[in-house]
Formats: C-alpha cells, sequence, structure tokens
C-alpha cells in the first residue's frame, strides 16, 4: 500500500520520464509515482486515482497548467500542486499561488530543491487529508462539548480526557466518576449539566466518532474497528453503528473513505 500517490504532468516525454525515475528512486516504494503527457489525460487519471500531489508544467498544448489545476481543483479540492517551467514566469507564479500551488521550480529542476519543495506538499496534503476527516465524522454536540470544557483540571474535563483515552475499554459511569474520586450520582449530574448530553450519550458519540475514523483512515476489518471502540462483539456494534449513521460500517466506508 503506497502512502501517497504522486501525477507528473508534461508534455515532453524525456522529462516527464527523467522525473519519474528521479522521484521513484527517492521515494522508495514509499509513494506511487504516475505520469500524464497533457492535462487532460492528468484529468482523466484523477477520475479514476487518487492523487495527493500534483507536479506540472505550465506551458502545454490542449490545457496550460494553470488550467488544467483549475479542473484539478474541482476534482479533488484537497490536491496539492507543484509547477515548473522553464522560465521564471512570475506573472503565472502569482496565479499560481492564489490556486494553493505550495512550489514553483525552473528547470532544470534541481533534485534536492524538488525533494524540498515534495516533502513540503506531502506535509500540507498529510494536513488535508486530516481537516477532511474531521469534517466528515464531526459531531456538532461534541464539538460544543468540547468548546465549553476550557477551565483547567475541572473534573468533567478529566473525566472526558479518560473516557477519550480509554475508549477501547469497558468505560461504566462508575469506574469514571471513581477515576476523578465523584460520588457516581453527582457525577451524573454534573455531567449532563455542563455538556447537556448524558454520560451514555457523550460515550456512544465518542466512540461512533471514533469508528468513522478509523473506517475511513484505516482498512482494519470491521471487527478490530468494533474491538478499538470498546465494542465486546462486532455483532452489536454493527447494530449500534446503524442505528446512529442509517448505514452498516461497510457501507459507510465505501461511500466516505
Amino acid at each position: 500500500m503506497y502512502e501517497k500517490t504522486i501525477l507528473v504532468v508534461d508534455d515532453e516525454p524525456r522529462t516527464r520520464e527523467g522525473l519519474k525515475r528521479m522521484l521513484e528512486k527517492w521515494a522508495d516504494g514509499r509513494y506511487l509515482i504516475l505520469t500524464a503527457s497533457n492535462g487532460i489525460d492528468a484529468l482523466e487519471r484523477m477520475k479514476n486515482d487518487k492523487i495527493h500531489i500534483l507536479l506540472t508544467d505550465i506551458r502545454m498544448p490542449e490545457l496550460t497548467g494553470l488550467q488544467f489545476l483549475k479542473k484539478a481543483k474541482m476534482l479533488n479540492s484537497s490536491v496539492v500542486s507543484i509547477i515548473f517551467s522553464a522560465y521564471p514566469e512570475f506573472d503565472y507564479a502569482q496565479q499560481a499561488i492564489e490556486l494553493g500551488v505550495v512550489g514553483y521550480l525552473v528547470k532544470p529542476i534541481e533534485k534536492r530543491q524538488l525533494i524540498e519543495t515534495l516533502e513540503t506538499a506531502i506535509d500540507l496534503s498529510i494536513k488535508n487529508e486530516r481537516a477532511d476527516v474531521m469534517e466528515k465524522v464531526m459531531d456538532d454536540k461534541l464539538v460544543r462539548v468540547l468548546e465549553k470544557q476550557t477551565a483547567d483540571h475541572s473534573p468533567i474535563q478529566e473525566a472526558i480526557q479518560f473516557i477519550d483515552r480509554h475508549l477501547h475499554q469497558d468505560l461504566s459511569l462508575k469506574n469514571v466518576a471513581d477515576h476523578i474520586h465523584l460520588n457516581p450520582s453527582y457525577f451524573s449530574v454534573l455531567f449532563k449539566e455542563q455538556t447537556e448530553m448524558t454520560f451514555s450519550d457523550y460515550v456512544m458519540r465518542r466512540r461512533m466518532q471514533r469508528a468513522k475514523e478509523l473506517l475511513i483512515t484505516t482498512s482494519l476489518p470491521i471487527s478490530d474497528v468494533a474491538e478499538a471502540c470498546g465494542y465486546k462483539t462486532t455483532k452489536y456494534f454493527i447494530k449500534v453503528f446503524k442505528h446512529y449513521e442509517g448505514v452498516t460500517p461497510n457501507v459507510y466506508r465505501k461511500t466516505q473513505g
């Protein structure tokens, strides 16, 4: 399994294949390096393959690099782009910055500069993916709870931190109350008062959020996802997940992954 896919777009075969060889040697199997001879071919590639990083020439027939990038962003808003050219075309560079391009390289491309720019692009791609995942799994009620918990070392904040660290374990109201040295009945009232939801509702929502995150970002079997989220049986986990999301974990993974 490759960590990222990089697409090199250039109408000059020698440059295109040279960059591919250079990147494959550097990647050492971590990243998949694909090529396209023009913007139209590259867009077709993007319809069939998940592309994380684009490395494209500015001047190409049929579609210029900038025209291609605009269309590419429409297909995949999280793709990270690097452009290059035989000339330092600063007008193009300014437009490219507006499109979110992270680097502008001038041919002949120096290997060290290319690798440094690619590493910056990969870091940004990872951040974009994390943001995309968080947006997909976000639970508005949980967000409001976390926004409220600003006081340092408050009992409920400590309880929430304990819950988040132990989602894979049995989480009864009593064992969490014991951890923060509160009477279970008082803890139950205080938790609902400060979070506007019951303890059991919070734990369930937090487990579902974690499950969705794992389903999107990993290829773990459903049984392992269930265990990681504190469910003793896969069957019960699937039942709860379907009740909460309206679809089974497998369907969710296929549609959101």
